[in-house]
């Protein structure tokens, strides 16, 4: 089991100059990285693998960015986009080394007008048109691509496991799995710990975040039962740091983090990894 940290703490949109940050993660005792890629147009995928390399880390995985205009349920327009976006990302995967696109990936984030059963059938059926046609697209390149169930304020689609379950059953795929998220758990599920055992072994990424979206360990979840499901499983996957400060805006907003939540992102990171290793090692 890899400890990996997500780029949105830190930054937002990820650039080439994001590198500069490799050598802290290193030294605070992390193992991979997980890029949050808005605009793959705009990075040089050889130099920050080189950057990678260097420090003696890995790509562990690929955090998708979908706002508006990416949209697998959305206008045709939209659906295009979010389509040509993750097949770009797809392809610089390959040379990053990573095997693992994770996100909400059938929707935009911060969609939730609580559509009618009809248009939601219908919705359904489009995004799991398009997803057995990326994960086609995946699995020709040797990579995985992990559906995120988010909370109910932001998104109306898949906020379950077992929606996710069912999504992942029908595409029928072994490229398309279910990437989990403490926080969006501790919303949407009854127990978190029998949410990851019902996705067994389809279970693609996992997300560690506080309750608060905060540091991991320093909440009201309940860790240990987390660290025995995933045991229970034999997930060998990573286990990513993904919280949220006011220090980068653009992301604080579409998180809703409206106060300093902690000390600052680099108290997060520091004392989550720190928790991780003693709780999941």
């Amino acid at each position: 089991m890899r400890f990996g940290i997500n780029t949105f703490l830190f930054t937002f949109p990820f650039t080439n100059q994001s590198v500069a940050l490799f050598p802290l993660f290193k030294q605070w005792g992390f193992d991979s990285v997980e890029i949050a890629i808005d605009d793959p147009d705009v990075l040089d995928i050889p130099f920050i693998r080189s950057e990678l390399d260097k420090n003696e880390l890995v790509c562990g995985s690929i955090c998708g960015v979908f706002g508006p205009d990416r949209d697998l349920r959305g206008t045709a327009a939209e659906q295009q986009n979010s389509l040509k976006y993750v097949q770009k990302v797809i392809r610089q995967m390959k040379i990053l080394g990573c095997n693992t696109f994770a996100g909400p990936m059938y929707s935009s984030v911060g969609r939730a007008n609580a559509e009618t059963p009809e248009n939601y059938a219908l919705q359904w059926k489009l995004v799991r048109s398009h997803l057995k046609s990326l994960a086609t697209i995946a699995e020709n390149n040797g990579v995985i691509l992990a559906i995120e169930p988010l909370n109910r304020f932001e998104t109306d689609f898949i906020n379950t496991v077992d929606q996710a379950f069912t999504m992942v059953k029908e595409v029928g795929s072994d490229s398309l799995k279910i990437h989990l998220d403490s926080f969006h758990m501790n919303i949407e599920e009854k127990n978190q710990h029998d949410a990851i055992l019902r996705a067994g072994h389809y279970l693609g990424h996992f997300h560690a975040c506080g309750s608060d979206r905060g540091t991991p360990g320093g909440d009201s979840i309940d860790w240990q039962s987390i660290k025995k499901a995933l045991r229970t499983i034999n997930y060998k996957g990573d286990v990513v740091i993904e919280s949220f400060t006011q220090d980068v805006k653009a992301i604080a907003r579409a998180a809703a983090i409206w106060r300093n939540i902690e000390l600052s992102n680099k108290d997060i990171a520091i004392k989550g990894i720190s928790f991780l290793r003693n709780t999941f090692v």
